[in-house]
């Protein structure tokens, strides 16, 4: 059965970077990966090294063309295989995962009919893969709008701060809000050093938040990123790899 796991975080905390770190970790453990980047920023191509540029949203702006276009031809053009096949173009295929990007919001005029059409393709693709990963926005807009309907983990990445922590917790609020079918709900703190790590396990033990993982500040992926590497090929003795590989286990792996 397929396992959803979605990452949210607001700018700044690193769940983008977490995000391809637990990728990587899932790839080498042979599971069949489907990456979803679901922020409007889109950087996850960049840190997995994929130069993908073909968006879901891209898709979705050409099927709504389409509906509205007279087809005299042929009325009853499946709109459900149109939009499937354009999916199915985007979807680039890496070493050790696929990769999925839906792209910045749509423009003017309702996309509901087409939100439905995709709702139903994603709930057909992410049954062929062993696990999702999505990077998602912080506003959980995509869960909102239920385009990829169940999470079996949700996973709040906080930077090493009170008001990180604070914002974990109102993500904790807004999910239980939205009734989402969401199975449970991790934070990870990032960019943790010696001097604040005892401070943010009680922060998060005063929150009554479930800290799965606390990922060191790590200079590796600071030199990484000024050299434009993908976090994708960091060595095996990052200190930040080898936490994330401690929670993937802790999340059934």
């Amino acid at each position: 059965m397929t396992k959803v796991i979605a990452i949210t975080g607001k700018g700044g905390t690193g769940k983008t970077a977490v995000s391809a770190l637990l990728i990587r970790s899932l790839s080498r453990k042979g599971q069949f990966i489907l990456a979803v980047d679901a922020d409007a920023d889109t950087n996850l191509p960049e840190t997995l090294g994929c130069e993908s540029v073909k968006t879901i949203g891209e898709a979705k702006e050409f099927l709504q063309a389409e509906i509205t276009k007279p087809r005299p031809d042929n009325p009853d053009m499946n709109k459900e295989s149109v939009l499937k096949s354009k999916v199915y173009e985007i979807i680039e295929e890496m070493p050790g995962y696929d990769l999925l990007v839906m792209g910045r919001p749509e423009g003017s005029g309702c996309y509901c009919y087409v939100n439905n059409l995709l709702r139903g393709i994603m709930d057909k693709l992410i049954v062929n893969y062993d696990v999702v990963i999505i990077d998602a926005e912080a506003g959980l807009e995509h869960f909102s709008r239920k385009i990829i309907r169940d999470i079996d983990d949700l996973i709040v990445v906080t930077d090493a701060s009170r008001r990180g922590f604070r914002t974990a917790e109102r993500i904790h609020e807004l999910v239980n809000e939205l009734d989402s079918k969401v199975g449970k709900i991790h934070v990870i703190a990032n960019k943790v050093t010696d001097t604040n790590h005892e401070k943010l396990v009680k922060l998060a033990d005063d929150l009554k938040l479930n800290l799965i993982g606390m990922v060191p500040l790590d200079p590796k992926i600071e030199e990484m990123d000024i050299k434009g590497i993908p976090l994708f090929e960091i060595t095996d003795d990052s200190v930040a790899a080898i936490e994330v590989e401690k929670i993937v286990q802790k999340l059934g792996f």
